[in-house]
């Protein structure tokens, strides 16, 4: 596979990556109708989101774990 910077990433400083990084992004988030979701992507996004807003079971409120750790 054909590199397709002629600078060899290492030789750069990190925040010079970090900001390669960024454009790289920026770049990709100026044209998002160009971005696709597949079917199997939108079906994790889906279950991710549907762990995230049921409360977990197992879970304690700030009063009681504030108590455990006897600070009333």
């Amino acid at each position: 596979m054909q590199p397709l910077l002629t600078v060899d990433i290492e030789q750069i400083s990190i925040s010079e990556r970090i900001q390669l990084a960024e454009d790289l992004w920026d770049s990709i988030l100026s044209n998002p109708e160009s971005l696709v979701v597949t079917e199997s992507q939108k079906q994790v996004l889906d279950e991710r989101l549907e762990k995230h807003q049921t409360p977990p079971e197992d879970s304690s409120s700030w009063r009681a774990v504030k108590a455990r750790l006897g600070n009333p």
